[in-house]
């Protein structure tokens, strides 16, 4: 249990840190990244109003293949949803986890259909 504790406590200073940093505008919103054990959703914030401008999420999908293959999946899809909304760039949130893996698959994914970051 102490461990856990503590893992925990790691990932939420990290992600103080990177919010401390990281705000999104209307022109440039902020993708949020939320990796859970069964699921992968990313976000389009436009933290000046507060609004959610795009979201994407393998919730309620039957999404199969790996969660890296997952994470493209979703990707690709907010890079879609931005491109709707006429957003080409954005200011990428980690949300305290660190860029390999799902969060780099996910990223790479949106970067192919065309959203800078």
């Amino acid at each position: 249990m102490a461990n856990l504790a503590t893992k925990l406590l790691g990932r939420t200073l990290r992600k103080g840190r990177v919010r401390s940093r990281v705000s999104g505008t209307a022109e440039r919103p902020r993708l949020t990244v939320t990796i859970s054990n069964m699921h992968v959703s990313a976000q389009l914030i436009d933290d000046v109003a507060g609004n959610t401008l795009a979201a994407a999420t393998t919730v309620g999908k039957k999404a199969t293949g790996t969660m890296t293959e997952r994470a493209a999946i979703v990707g690709t899809e907010i890079a879609k949803k931005a491109k709707k909304a006429k957003i080409t760039t954005v200011v990428f949130d980690r949300n305290g986890r660190q860029y390999a893996g799902r969060l780099s698959a996910l990223a790479d994914a949106a970067r192919k259909e065309g959203l800078e970051f």
